[in-house]
């Protein structure tokens, strides 16, 4: 399986007052969130972390590394510094990555975007950084911990709720 998710902010807490998020506790949420992602992920499955991983030195980042389940690629994000970037336990770290998944095009980067790449060719956004406060444009998507109940989602899932959501106001209009 291929997961996503972005916004962690693992070890960092100015998290918890400036999203809001329900912990008691900055380690009550690394905690839950750790929790979360390994309920979720297993050690065989890839996930994408679209930017915001963590705050705190590169042996302290390792470490969680190696605490969670899954392959782990980082999309850089504005809060992602070079002990999070250079820390062992990543397969890959980039700015930008194109991906292809069951024949869909997917643009992966921290920050959403108004534009990208074969967008009039049905590509999905995928992004972080909003923290699940920004109003989408079509087929594009918040990958981040507020938007998913603290863990990672697949692709279909992700899709899903967008069909829900858009047959709800379907029928709210009628």
């Amino acid at each position: 399986m291929i997961y996503f998710t972005a916004d962690t902010h693992f070890s960092d807490p100015r998290i918890l007052r400036i999203d809001r998020r329900p912990f008691g506790s900055l380690a009550e949420h690394d905690r839950t969130l750790i929790s979360l992602w390994n309920e979720t992920v297993s050690p065989d499955d890839e996930i994408w972390h679209l930017g915001d991983f963590a705050k705190g030195s590169a042996e302290f980042v390792s470490s969680l590394l190696s605490s969670l389940h899954g392959r782990k690629h980082l999309i850089i994000g504005n809060n992602d510094g070079a002990a999070t970037i250079g820390a062992a336990g990543w397969a890959s770290t980039q700015h930008y990555k194109e991906l292809t998944i069951d024949g869909r095009l997917l643009i992966l980067c921290h920050y959403p975007f108004r534009t990208w790449n074969q967008i009039g060719k049905k590509s999905i956004d995928l992004h972080g950084h909003s923290h699940g406060k920004l109003t989408p444009v079509t087929r594009q998507y918040d990958a981040g911990v507020d938007s998913w109940d603290f863990r990672p989602v697949t692709l279909s899932v992700i899709l899903a709720r967008r069909r829900r959501r858009t047959a709800r106001r379907d029928i709210q209009r009628k």
